[in-house]
């Protein structure tokens, strides 16, 4: 009754691949699908396929909750994953790049374009190419090169007087993979043509087909037989020691760890189908790769770079421009500095109402211009933040660097274990700590996963906490594009356990109760058993269970067995699961009340929503805690309550509710696990749910005229 983990997510990645198949959406957003498609692939091969082969190497057989063996689940996915390359290469050549041709933009291999052209790239091959490259022979003195991680690569063959020769050249990651193609000559040699964006292109080639052109040049003198790409995947799930005795710094702990990442052993190799049989086995020796690892592609490899295509300035192929809504508006209704509201009428505002934030809907400015207010209100005494991705020139750092600046106590938890942003975090936590701020890491063994903000202010009646509570990262970059639900609020309970929660972390104090926070590794899995638990005992006695659940993954088997029950004692379950669902649902018997939907569309869906009926008192939770047991086990996570009812009802009526209602983003999963789109009624409109977020909250700001600021809804 549990469907297998990892063939879940390829099913995910499935659904992320039809919308790149999407006819009826925009070209460049098409082709943005198809990108993400191939991203996500290539992260799940060197995080989950290379804990698998892991377990395989290890001797460890035994099957899963799913009847499959690791060796089994290997076999699978290499089938299932062959298949995708196989859509995703067609749906690339044959719809995408022929579709953009239509569009007035053309991709075009080499070999196909005219001479004059060629000889145009040559020039900028000599001026812009050739300098970035090296040649790396293979003979008795030259041994095959380190390839490095996530690298596109191209095998040389060359004819000798001893027979064939090979050498391997690097295609710099650095350097625009859709070269464009010059108008002539003299503009070629201007050396400008990779870095100059400005002008309009209607032509562009493969960089790696350019370098394959002009081998000559790298190997004078030799005969150049041909040329094949590879693209290559290393395992780079790696984890720091933090049992070391001889180190009790993590961060240089860390540094050592990144240190080994480019090191791991393969997990995939892709190569083009032209690739002869010699040729790949004398590659596959070199790189001590199992057959297993090996994917034909028959089509360009490494197609993640597609994402350089949002950079061709064609607005009219690509999703309509959209503004999130602003926000904050004094209550005297003059909108300030673009609909952000003075410092102080940020506090005075959540003096007296808790301020819901739905992102990207609503605009992420918010949350910066909360922490900036708090930066340069000279009352504010203390900011208290936990970091976990932050992306590039966030505008958070300078904002804490002036607190601390205007001597303001400022401690922030960077978590320096979060995957693939270990360099950049480790990199903003030198730059806190040289300009004064409390860096903290977090706790041995866990990642810190939880999105906190503490502010503590001086107010005539004393001091006043306010916290920002959320489902999403403080990543200015992202909340353009992900969808995340955040809490502003002054209630007393919510900071306290902000507070003890800050002291957990930065200090050597546990913490054993809070008033209403919801904490792992602590009493979350708990907690939220028996909320589930008591549902189902009310719908035993009352008839009025329900249970709305919007998440990224269901993998936790306590949880799913706690559904299961839940369903068998008859109570009504909605399951909003855009990722991994390890849950069977509509099985007679075991699962039949439960319905289980995934969206998949233009913003990635984010947040994590906890509703209970509770015989007509809800109680709705949010956080960035998923259903899965590294979030409960591993992670320090925070799900926190919704207390008013205002934004309780907005929540299940405006969120959850049109959420499962949406006809053109979401897919219905079967109890074969196979994934069905949810298409409209006869004679119904379809209904997209983004789209309708982006109309509800264009005009409507969440705080203004309409609130009675001196009197609130804290009570409630």
């Amino acid at each position: 009754m549990y469907i297998n983990r990892e063939l879940s997510w390829l099913e995910f990645n499935r659904r992320v691949l039809e919308e790149a198949q999407e006819q009826d959406a925009p070209l460049l957003a098409r082709a943005k699908f198809a990108a993400i498609f191939a991203s996500n692939l290539d992260e799940f091969f060197m995080i989950r396929v290379a804990g698998a082969k892991r377990k395989v190497v290890a001797g460890i057989g035994d099957a899963g909750l799913d009847g499959r063996t690791p060796v089994q689940q290997l076999r699978e996915i290499q089938r299932v994953t062959q298949e995708l390359l196989t859509i995703h290469a067609r749906l690339v050549v044959d719809e995408l790049f022929q579709e953009l041709r239509q569009a007035g933009i053309a991709i075009d291999r080499h070999v196909d374009l005219e001479p004059s052209q060629q000889s145009a790239l040559r020039r900028v091959f000599e001026h812009e190419i050739f300098p970035v490259l090296t040649p790396q022979a293979v003979d008795r003195g030259r041994r095959f090169p380190h390839v490095s991680n996530d690298s596109l690569n191209l095998i040389v063959v060359l004819r000798g007087d001893e027979g064939s020769r090979f050498a391997r050249v690097k295609i710099p990651a650095l350097l625009p993979r859709f070269v464009p193609v010059p108008d002539s000559e003299p503009e070629a040699e201007t050396g400008k043509v990779l870095a100059d964006h400005s002008i309009p292109r209607t032509r562009y080639t493969f960089l790696e087909d350019i370098v394959a052109a002009n081998l000559d040049r790298l190997f004078p003198g030799s005969d150049v037989v041909a040329a094949y790409p590879f693209h290559l995947l290393r395992d780079s799930d790696v984890e720091p020691d933090e049992d070391d005795d001889d180190q009790d710094d993590l961060l240089e702990i860390m540094r050592e760890t990144l240190s080994q990442r480019p090191f791991g052993t393969t997990v995939r190799i892709d190569i083009d189908k032209t690739m002869p049989q010699p040729v790949l086995d004398w590659l596959m020796d070199q790189i001590h790769a199992d057959r297993q690892d090996l994917f034909v592609v028959e089509g360009p490899l490494q197609m993640e770079d597609l994402f350089e295509l949002q950079g061709f300035n064609r607005p009219e192929l690509d999703d309509p421009t959209f503004s999130p809504a602003s926000v904050f508006v004094p209550a005297r209704g003059d909108q300030v500095d673009g609909g952000n509201a003075p410092e102080s009428d940020i506090f005075r505002i959540l003096r007296d109402n808790d301020v819901l934030l739905h992102h990207p809907y609503q605009s992420f400015n918010a949350v910066v211009e909360f922490i900036r207010a708090a930066s340069r209100d000279p009352h504010v005494v203390a900011i208290k933040q936990s970091l976990y991705r932050l992306g590039k020139d966030s505008p958070l750092i300078p904002a804490l660097i002036e607190a601390r600046d205007d001597d303001t106590q400022v401690a922030v938890l960077v978590e320096l274990k979060a995957r693939f942003d270990e360099e950049s975090n480790i990199s903003w936590a030198q730059t806190l700590e040289r300009a004064g701020v409390h860096v903290a890491y977090g706790l041995s063994g866990l990642k810190t996963h939880a999105k906190v903000t503490l502010v503590v202010r001086r107010e005539p009646d004393g001091l006043r906490r306010y916290v920002h509570l959320s489902t999403g990262n403080y990543n200015a970059n992202t909340a353009r594009t992900y969808e995340d639900i955040g809490l502003l609020s002054s209630r007393e309970d919510l900071a306290t356990d902000a507070t003890e929660l800050f002291n957990h972390l930065t200090g050597f104090g546990t913490q054993d109760t809070y008033n209403t926070m919801w904490t792992a590794p602590r009493d979350m899995r708990t907690r939220f058993l028996k909320a589930i638990f008591d549902e189902t005992e009310r719908h035993r006695a009352h008839g009025d269970g329900r249970l709305i659940m919007k998440m990224n993954s269901l993998v936790d088997h306590a949880v799913i067995r706690a559904l299961y029950a839940a369903s068998q004692a008859g109570v009504k379950i909605d399951l909003i699961v855009r990722g991994i669902c390890c849950l069977r649902p509509g099985v007679k018997g075991v699962s039949e009340t439960i319905r289980v939907v995934s969206l998949v569309g233009r913003f990635l869906e984010h947040s994590r929503i906890y509703y209970f009926h509770n015989g007509g008192e809800p109680k709705i939770y949010l956080g960035s805690a998923d259903a899965m047991e590294r979030n409960f086990d591993r992670r320090v996570e925070v799900l926190f309550p919704v207390h008013s009812a205002e934004l309780r009802g907005h929540i299940r009526e405006e969120v959850l509710d049109r959420y499962l209602l949406d006809t053109v983003n979401a897919r219905a999963l079967q109890p074969d696990t196979s994934w069905v789109p949810i298409e409209p009624d006869e004679g119904e409109e379809p209904f997209n749910v983004q789209a309708w977020f982006m109309r509800l909250y264009r005009d409507r700001q969440v705080v203004g005229p309409r609130y009675d600021t001196s009197a609130g809804d804290l009570a409630d």
